[in-house]
């Protein structure tokens, strides 16, 4: 399985253009900021924001990959058990910026500029591998997509927009989901001398 590339070395402008987007998403939305707004606040002139990110598309990719990558970041997790703390946590911080994880979930599918649909993918697999090296391929893949789907900040935006779930409670199922998802494979690991 191949990891998904390293983004790109930003330069000190590009990073304050992109947490100047960030903090003015934050304040009025995506719609309502204008390159100008940004090189203001970034301290930049605008034909520098041009020169790094000739179109607004440009722009929203390459912060929300910022974003997932310096707001939105977490540990890794020693264990494939200990997964469903680190979702839960996940959750709880893209309840504490909820427009940045709009913007991360609106624009991680597209998988360019940064944004990873499943940046935990390669992680998960290869803990599986290790811990419950008796699971079948198929069922690994399985278990791999489960996660990473109950692992994104899009899986947050659904429970949030469309069902209306609160913080607490998007937190509670998503931590739930995972357990019920690893609970099943648990003896499997314990059989091989996993820790569970």
């Amino acid at each position: 399985m191949n990891a998904p590339a390293p983004a790109p070395e930003l330069s000190g402008t590009q990073s304050a253009i992109l947490a100047a987007y960030a903090e003015l998403i934050e304040e009025v939305g995506t719609d309502d900021v204008s390159f100008r707004l940004i090189a203001l606040r970034a301290g930049v002139g605008e034909r520098t924001v041009f020169r790094y990110y000739p179109t607004r598309v440009d722009l929203l990719l390459a912060t929300s990959g910022w974003i997932e990558r310096t707001i939105f970041t977490r540990a890794e997790s020693d264990s494939i058990f200990d997964v469903p703390i680190a979702i839960r946590e996940a959750m709880e911080a893209y309840d504490r910026r909820p427009e940045l994880a709009h913007v991360v979930a609106e624009t991680a599918m597209r998988g360019v500029n940064g944004a990873d649909p499943v940046p935990h993918r390669a992680e998960f697999d290869a803990m599986l591998l290790r811990e419950v090296p008796a699971l079948g391929d198929e069922d690994r893949r399985a278990v791999v997509a489960a996660l990473c789907h109950l692992d994104s900040s899009a899986t947050w935006v659904t429970m949030r927009r469309e069902l209306g779930m609160s913080g607490r409670d998007i937190a509670d199922a998503a931590t739930w989901a995972a357990e019920a998802i690893l609970d099943p494979i648990r003896d499997l690991g314990a059989a091989n001398g996993s820790p569970s």
